[in-house]
């Protein structure tokens, strides 16, 4: 601990500099099991958003209401807000394979009984908060394994294009399930979504290989208890902390448009045709944003650039939802949400890739239930507040009034941000507490060469096989 800090700094700096230079999505992609794991993550979110974009419309044109239709849209965040954190807990006590494909299974059969017809609005709702509360440790195994197939070096790049593709799932997911239930059937789209998940355990099962739990038996206490050293771990760290913050603050105000947009899409026309396209550009356009945000910056943009950028586009991301005050129609709302999505997607991958790398090996999966926890939560209450307020008051206004708060309060967090030497020494100090390599595997006897045989005439001049 007595080296000189700025010269600790200047290595951790130049270093990952170097092998970002050199690692290449091709690298990524070679990796099997992160195929696998990639594409598992895809099929998921696809069918996700086309049956929350479904859902959404159900709910708002059988109710009418601007608050039903946020509660239908935000309902999937409560497993976070009641539980995650404990769901994420009990992640790190299983073999994080097993925990995939169990998850799959169990949101696959209940997505199925919204297929009976008929159903009551609240019996509806109620199975799509059981089924997601299969989300919590499908997320956290997922990002508790992912450092484990691809490594610390390639982890930072294997962050970002999750998060980029992710958005680009979500961009096809609003609009086919949007086009879905306004044109043809809702139930369409619920039929894709169980058979997404059908894929995802399949690929998992098939592709991922078994790991041991982080956890053994001997070493497990009380969930609650294993529950609460991630938030200390979290909040306790001015890194983590300023993290986790930053990011709950800003997708609490970004997330608005993509709540309410059934509600604003229906205020502007009164065609359903018109209504469902308005509301998939409005719900896509910051998933779109995200995409191309996150590949300009992450392709073009340097470490020490995409850190410098990060409070620039934090600000950014709210700012640019306040001309919403202006009542503006729905093709220049998607414009705006776009530019918050291009500024979100410039900064969320490079924090994420920051988080990451500041964990001590061990309590990945727990902080990474803080992290949704707090991110769920953020964006239900966002959703809720900002619904009930557009129920009582103009639409555009509240979304405004409420981008106009986000400005002022990532403003200030962007003030107070750390600096880079001490993200560097953050880093340094997760990167000593991982465990050594496993020893290589024993290397077979080789076998005392046979005996010469005899020559034997043949018209091959191909050699032997060995």
């Amino acid at each position: 601990m007595s080296e000189d800090p700025d010269a600790r700094t200047a290595a951790s700096a130049d270093a990952p500099t170097e092998s970002e230079r050199l690692i290449t999505f091709r690298d990524l992609f070679a990796i099997r099991e992160y195929r696998a794991l990639y594409l598992s993550l895809v099929t998921n979110w696809v069918g996700d958003y086309l049956a929350r974009a479904a859902i959404t419309v159900l709910v708002y044109e059988q109710s009418q209401s601007v608050l039903l239709s946020a509660a239908a849209f935000a309902v999937t965040f409560l497993p976070w807000v009641i539980g995650g954190t404990v769901l994420s807990a009990l992640v790190e006590r299983y073999p994080y394979q097993r925990v995939l494909i169990a998850a799959d299974i169990y949101r696959m059969v209940l997505i199925t009984l919204l297929l009976i017809p008929h159903m009551p609005i609240p019996v509806m709702l109620l199975i799509v908060f059981l089924a997601a509360l299969g989300t919590p440790p499908t997320q956290a195994a997922r990002s508790a394994l992912q450092p484990l197939v691809v490594g610390r070096e390639m982890l930072p790049i294997a962050v970002a294009t999750n998060a980029t593709s992710v958005q680009a799932a979500q961009v096809f997911g609003y609009l086919a399930g949007a086009a879905l239930a306004t044109a043809i059937n809702p139930q369409v789209a619920l039929i894709i979504d169980v058979i997404t998940f059908a894929v995802s355990a399949l690929l998992i099962a098939i592709r991922v290989r078994p790991r041991p739990a982080a956890h053994n038996r001997a070493e497990r206490r009380h969930l609650l208890r294993e529950s609460a050293e991630g938030y200390r771990l979290v909040f306790g760290s001015t890194t983590l902390r300023s993290i986790a913050i930053m990011v709950f603050v800003l997708t609490m105000f970004a997330i608005v448009p993509e709540g309410l947009a059934a509600a604003w899409a229906a205020e502007g026309d009164s065609d359903p045709a018109a209504r469902g396209l308005n509301q998939g550009l409005i719900m896509a356009a910051g998933p779109i944003g995200f995409v191309v945000g996150g590949l300009l910056i992450n392709r073009l943009a340097g470490p020490a650039l995409r850190d410098r950028l990060v409070r620039p586009l934090a600000v950014l991301s709210a700012l640019a939802l306040v001309p919403a005050l202006a009542a503006p129609p729905a093709p220049i709302v998607a414009i705006m949400v776009a530019l918050s999505g291009i500024a979100q997607g410039g900064v969320v991958p490079t924090l994420n890739g920051k988080f990451v790398l500041i964990l001590p090996h061990g309590y990945r999966a727990r902080a990474y239930g803080v992290m949704q926890t707090g991110l769920q939560f953020s964006q239900f209450g966002a959703v809720m507040v900002t619904g009930l307020l557009a129920d009582h008051f103009r639409l555009p206004a509240v979304v405004g009034l409420w981008s106009v708060g986000g400005t002022v309060a990532l403003t200030l967090l962007a003030y107070r941000w750390p600096s880079s030497a001490t993200f560097a020494a953050a880093t340094d100090a997760a990167a000593e507490s991982q465990p050594p390599p496993p020893p290589p595997a024993p290397v077979a006897p080789v076998a005392p060469p046979a005996p010469p045989r005899p020559a034997v005439a043949t018209t091959s001049v191909t050699p032997e096989r060995q």
